[in-house]
């Protein structure tokens, strides 16, 4: 009899099924030991000896394999086919070894997908533990020890209330809380852009935008006030204008690489909204195995990996099915080969694809969970679009002169999809993107015909107002794109590294998106100020590549530790004399306008509002962090700390500065204040009271007696996330306050716009249409711009309904 040992039950059920009666299968639920979690664990002065604890459970496992030896004359390790399947396999072997229980041959065995076929070929292969693998595996916990057990103790001792450091945890912390401070930091421009509605000889309307002005070419800040808008426009109006070129091409879109483990998270969390951990959980359920026609097979092949590659009898699959199924139209003439560009890429495995395409996504949708089937499906058509024709475009661009002084262009692009190829199967999502870069070219959509030399008469001309926008915070898909676009990390580690931060306190998921809390700011501006080398971006990526070169068998673990730890044991050493009041005097420096503000002059503002006398200063006590007054005791002022809010990008919130006063009115001439509520920061302005006829008077009163008199209704709206406080004057409050409003009517319906719980919005025939591309424009939006969002959301729900 052989002994099979697999990483979970779930895969140790499935595998036992296929393999019968002579195999007993066991699963070691994952590691059966670890570093053990004190001090001294890893000894550098020992070659980086290491002292290992088993788990409970691990040590149950243990004793069943051993239980289970005396009847086999076999053992093959069937962990997972990575580093940590690897290390797991060393660890069972090297414990059977020391209790001298070994005496039978010990093989390790490798598959990528859990299916009769695939185990046998592994049984047939057997090889021996991969001791590269292995000491890449006991490099990287050595170093994430030494960094976690050397760090946190400082972090405790020099800056109360922080709870830990690690190599890799810090650095994405770092990531996020940086992306805050260009955030806080960002300067709002105003802008503005010259629209155009010309006819076309077929009568209909079509949208240009002014590029040339005087024979100047626009760029993005050439009109910056409205006034120079009005001169312009009143220099373009009642002028006679025609096409000057047209521009055709053809382009073509081709279809995203199968899936790699960082692409897969970041694709289920824009699409579904799914956390990197449970989108990791839902595949390995797919990998292990689904009650599927009578028989529980796995549906994926391993969900760990960075390769692009896809096995050539896969390959052959896909495009038969493509071929069968879409048309030989939808098959390239030679299949597809993708280039990795993935920083310190392993091409070991395969992508994550289907095990069998054939296996179609609706065919299993009555067998499994609504999450697991949508990921199965988000898998399956990203494999075969793979496999598919590019999508072909049709783009026309067209210039429209004027023809008194032919000096002023307007342009206006659209594109038509011509042939969908790859699009038929999947379109990839996208992250957000900050408005500050946008383009702010047209919208692409349909064109009438036109040809040189066609007059397009001018039937209207406005001015549209904008605002830059800040970049936007990190989601978890943005997140894990930009780890792995720096090569920092594993993306197996990526939904732990996220975890750990939000555990911590450091920072918290809201709306989706990552926003560093207090303690979060104040760890990583102490740890880049005394440890800033071990934070840099190249420098963890470079470690990340040692550590691949060891997996290689190009480096040794215990060359790839001794370089780390002389440089790092030597930092730690000059941090044994800094006292707590440096760490404060470099935080007061390093966050001042976090910490304090900034005056009209952007110096910081650290005098006391109280006594006018003494420095503000950060000061840490047992209850946490606050702001207090350098001449305490002489003057008491306190100011908490609070964290960001969503709702009021780059303002420090404390109690004792709201509300504040914005101004009046002048339509009602009633106040308007900023306040702070439990949900961040929203405007308020009382209703005015409307004078009323005696009779309504009379009922108000009926209605009223023996009652308490309520207060007075008032207007309220949140300070929208695209909103910088510091451009938040008197006008923009005003403006805000009206929303939602009614800006006309069109095919006889109102049509309306507002700010809802998922940003900006224009509402027109009971249905809501975000305003996604410059969201601050929703405070002056006319009815054209808003007519030309319900349009292009038609043009997009017909393309939808004819796939």
């Amino acid at each position: 009899m052989r002994l099979v040992i697999v990483e979970s039950p779930a895969k140790a059920k499935t595998i036992n099924k296929y393999l019968g009666s002579g195999y007993k299968v066991v699963a070691s639920y994952g590691h059966v030991r670890d570093l053990l979690s004190k001090d001294g664990s890893v000894r550098p002065d020992e070659d980086f000896a290491m002292t290992w604890e088993i788990s409970s459970r691990g040590a149950k496992c243990i004793d069943d394999i051993l239980k289970y030896l005396k009847q086999c004359d076999e053992l093959l390790l069937a962990t997972d086919p990575d580093r940590e399947g690897e290390a797991i396999s060393w660890h069972i072997k090297e414990i059977i070894d020391k209790k001298k229980k070994l005496n039978i041959p010990v093989r390790r065995i490798v598959f990528h997908e859990i299916t009769r076929k695939a185990i046998g070929e592994a049984i047939e292969n057997p090889r021996d533990l991969d001791i590269h693998l292995v000491d890449s595996y006991l490099a990287r916990r050595a170093l994430d020890y030494l960094v976690g057990f050397s760090l946190s103790p400082i972090l405790w001792r020099k800056l109360p209330g922080s709870k830990s450091a690690g190599r890799v945890q810090s650095v994405a912390l770092r990531i996020i809380t940086e992306r805050e401070m260009e955030i806080e930091e960002f300067k709002t421009r105003e802008y503005w852009t010259l629209e155009a509605k010309f006819e076309a000889k077929n009568k209909k309307i079509f949208s240009a935008k002014l590029t040339h002005f005087d024979g100047e070419k626009l760029d993005k800040f050439f009109i910056d006030n409205q006034e120079k808008a009005l001169f312009m426009k009143s220099k373009l109006d009642d002028q006679a204008y025609v096409v000057s070129s047209v521009q055709k091409k053809n382009l073509k879109r081709n279809p995203a690489p199968p899936f790699i483990t960082s692409t897969l998270q970041q694709e289920a969390s824009r699409k579904f909204g799914f956390s990197a951990k449970k989108t990791m959980q839902l595949a390995q359920n797919l990998y292990e195995g689904i009650d599927f026609n009578g028989e529980t097979t796995g549906l994926i092949t391993y969900m760990r990996t960075d390769s692009i590659n896809l096995a050539k009898e896969a390959v052959d699959k896909i495009r038969s099915l493509v071929s069968n199924k879409y048309g030989k139209d939808f098959l390239p003439a030679s299949p597809r080969i993708y280039t990795n560009k993935v920083k310190n890429a392993q091409e070991a495995h395969e992508a994550i694809r289907p095990v069998d395409v054939a296996v179609a996504p609706d065919s299993i949708k009555s067998s499994v969970g609504l999450d697991l089937y949508r990921l199965y499906n988000l898998i399956w058509q990203r494999a075969v679009a793979s496999q598919m024709s590019s999508a072909v475009f049709d783009q026309v661009q067209v210039d429209i002169t004027d023809t008194a002084t032919t000096k002023n262009t307007f342009k206006a692009t659209g594109s038509t999809l011509i042939f969908d190829g790859f699009l038929r199967v999947y379109e990839e999502g996208k992250d957000e993107a900050s408005s500050a870069d946008d383009s702010d070219e047209c919208a692409d959509g349909l064109l009438p015909p036109l040809a040189v030399d066609d007059a397009t008469p001018l039937k209207k001309l406005e001015n549209l107002q904008h605002f830059t926008q800040p970049p936007p915070r990190f989601s978890e898909a943005s997140l894990v794109k930009k780890l792995e676009e720096l090569g920092i990390g594993r993306p197996s580690t990526y939904a732990s590294i996220l975890q750990v931060l939000q555990d911590r306190g450091y920072v918290r998921l809201e709306k989706k998106y990552f926003i560093p809390e207090i303690r979060g700011r104040l760890v990583i501006s102490f740890l880049l100020s005394f440890f800033g080398k071990y934070l840099e971006y190249g420098f963890t990526a470079d470690m990340e590549q040692s550590l691949d070169d060891v997996s290689n068998g190009n480096r040794t673990c215990i060359d790839v530790l001794r370089e780390f730890w002389t440089g790092f044991c030597a930092n730690i050493a000059q941090t044994k004399d800094i006292k707590i009041s440096d760490v404060i005097n470099q935080l007061n420096e390093s966050l001042k306008s976090f910490l304090f503000g900034t005056n009209e002059d952007d110096s910081s503002a650290r005098k006391c509002p109280e006594c006018k006398i003494g420095e503000l200063s950060l000061k840490i006590g047992k209850f946490g962090s606050f702001i207090g007054c350098s001449r305490y005791p002489d003057c008491s002022y306190v100011r908490k700390l609070d964290s960001f809010s969503s709702e009021n990008d780059g303002a420090l919130v404390s109690s004792s500065e709201y509300p504040k006063f914005i101004g009046v009115d002048p339509l009602d001439q009633q106040e308007i204040f900023l306040k702070k509520g439990p949900y961040g920061l929203y405007l308020e302005k009382p209703t005015k009271f409307m004078e009323k006829s005696p009779i309504a008077e009379a009922i108000d009163q009926q209605r009223i007696k023996g009652k308490k008199e309520a207060a007075p209704k008032a207007v309220r709206i949140s300070v929208p996330q695209f909103m910088n406080l510091q451009n938040l004057d008197l006008a923009i409050a005003c403006q805000l306050l009206q929303l939602p409003k009614n800006i006309g009517t069109y095919e006889g319906e109102d049509v309306k716009v507002g700010i809802g719980r998922f940003g900006p919005f224009v509402f027109f025939k009971d249905k809501y249409i975000s305003i996604k591309k410059d969201p601050a424009s929703v405070i002056s939006m006319s009815l054209d711009a808003a007519i030309d969002l319900i349009e292009n959301r038609r043009q997009r729900e017909m393309h939808v309904k004819k796939k």
